[in-house]
């Protein structure tokens, strides 16, 4: 009897097993909700609009290019920069310096004349970054990159600084003084880096103080700094330097990349990893704030005068919709620890390591050599379109704001690092076809919406939206591309709203939108107050 009721009491916790195994089955899975909970009411203060008051470009003479302009006044246009930054305004191809038959300088500003005249044409200012070394004033033959810019000391220091002061007058001449005064001059480019800067930090400092003092010289409101460095280096040294020698100072800079392995890759051979860090790149611009607050020079201004996730000029990040959430997060990230963070760069008009053969081939710009948009483009664009007052948020990874008018905009965004790890590089991994994975709902929830009639735009960047690489490999990879496909291509990816609607807002009411996030979307909503 004991034995029969043992058997029926393992029947029935068999059965019940079962059931309960069967019940989990039926419940549907819980999908992540993600709110971000704003009062239009509540305003944090003016949009810090540090992350578009730069931008970066190859070298000065693909600034000479028809193309190169036509691409920089429509990213003007559309991101709203501010300044440019580029290498070579001083190299061999735009015929600045040399000297005549008994060796006494002769200068042309010619070609600086016609790409400074037309960054002024389209309302942007230039970054100017001195560098690189004249071969009739350089001490050495070393050179880098296709374009050979040479990056030994200059010969004769009082030269160079002659140089400086007569280019530094000769801006004044043609753009007055008040203008001039808005300008930035940076003194070369990543000298802790051999491959930049054939001298020792020592002749860097001594190039500084010539051409600092060179500057001062015409103007003394004209503001000058360095040192440039790749990696945040010579921060507290540059600034002790200046301190200990007297040597005008008004803005350190320096550069961060968002990947592992090295600073410098001439040729875009080497393969790179995306770092796990979740404060890479932003880690660094923090620590540079926190340098620069705790010297004896706290006011000075912080540039970071280049950055992206990558530095080389073949990582396909670059061309990955991955890009553009990442973007967003390192600038959110960053706050207001720098003045500007110039993303490197606008266009792949890019000559570093040679023309290029490829549509898309992991290339810095933020478009392609055909002016096709590439996913970070439009994180630019997203973010130029915020308003100009930023509402009080709590979520890490949005903005919203709003304008002058009762215009809302909001923009969030997932990023996800999605690489596997060191065992791959990105020259592997981004070149795939990599379809996101759902992370839930997103619910942006506003109260106290001023009620009336809203036009509802909702944009979207993400995997096969606004994803230029994504069509591209849906063509195949062709080497080159014909006119109608860049056509096709550029169609499919133009940024236009993927819904519109009409909203009614009632008193008392929230405005509430519910969306499906995937891994690395980027949502931007615009309600226009009709």
């Amino acid at each position: 009897m004991k034995g029969i009721l043992l058997l029926l009491t393992l029947l029935l916790l068999s059965i019940s097993d079962i059931l309960v195994a069967q019940t989990k089955k039926q419940q549907p899975p819980i999908i992540p909700e993600r709110v971000i909970n704003i009062d239009f009411n509540k305003t944090s203060g003016k949009l810090n609009t540090m992350f578009n008051d730069c931008v970066g470009a190859g070298r000065a003479n693909e600034g000479l290019r028809a193309d190169w302009q036509q691409q920089l006044a429509y990213v003007k246009k559309e991101c709203g920069f501010r300044y440019i930054r580029m290498h070579g305004l001083l190299t061999d191809d735009m015929a600045v310096y040399t000297v005549d038959s008994k060796g006494n300088p002769m200068y042309n500003y010619m070609y600086i004349d016609v790409l400074f005249d037309f960054l002024h044409s389209i309302g942007m200012k230039p970054f100017v970054e001195l560098g690189f070394m004249p071969t009739a004033l350089a001490s050495g033959s070393k050179t880098i990159f296709w374009w050979r810019g040479n990056v030994t000391p200059p010969k004769d220091y009082e030269k160079w600084a002659a140089l400086v002061k007569d280019l530094t007058r000769h801006f004044t001449e043609r753009y007055g003084a008040e203008e001039v005064k808005t300008w930035y001059f940076e003194v070369w480019n990543e000298p802790n880096l051999d491959g930049f800067w054939a001298g020792t930090q020592e002749d860097y400092f001594k190039l500084y103080t010539y051409s600092a003092k060179a500057i001062k010289s015409v103007n003394s409101s004209y503001r000058v700094g360095g040192p440039g460095t790749a990696g945040a280096a010579w921060e507290p040294e540059m600034i002790a330097f200046c301190e200990k020698n007297n040597v005008p100072i008004d803005f350190i800079s320096t550069h961060a990349y968002g990947v592992k392995q090295g600073y410098l890759d001439e040729f875009g051979n080497s393969g790179t990893v995306l770092d796990k860090n979740p404060m890479s790149v932003s880690g660094d611009v923090l620590q540079s704030r926190k340098e620069i607050d705790s010297s004896t020079m706290p006011h000075l201004e912080l540039h970071y005068t280049e950055w992206s996730a990558s530095y080389t000029p073949a990582d396909p990040i670059h061309d990955s919709y991955h890009e553009a959430a990442y973007v967003l997060q390192k600038i959110k990230q960053v706050g207001k620890a720098a003045n500007s963070m110039s993303y490197w760069v606008f266009t792949d008009i890019f000559e570093e390591p040679g023309p290029r053969f490829t549509p898309f081939h992991g290339g810095f710009g933020m478009l392609n050599t055909q002016g096709i948009n590439k996913p970070v483009f439009y994180a630019y664009q997203f973010m130029n379109r915020l308003g100009s007052i930023e509402l009080v948020n709590n979520d890490s990874t949005s903005w919203v704001c709003r304008d002058s008018t009762g215009n809302i905009q909001a923009l969030a965004w997932d990023f996800t690092n999605t690489h596997p790890g060191d065992s791959v590089h990105n020259q592997q991994y981004y070149i795939r076809d990599l379809p996101s994975k759902s992370k839930g709902k997103l619910k942006v929830n506003i109260v106290n919406v001023p009620d009336g009639t809203y036009a509802l735009e909702i944009y979207k960047v993400g995997y096969h939206s606004n994803d230029a690489y994504s069509s591209y490999l849906a063509l195949g990879k062709p080497v080159q591309l014909n006119r109608q496909e860049v056509e096709q291509i550029k169609k499919q990816n133009d940024g236009s709203p993927v819904t519109r609607e009409m909203i009614a807002v009632k008193a008392g009411v929230p405005f509430t939108k519910e969306l499906e996030i995937r891994e690395n979307d980027v949502f931007f909503l615009n309600m226009i107050k009709l």
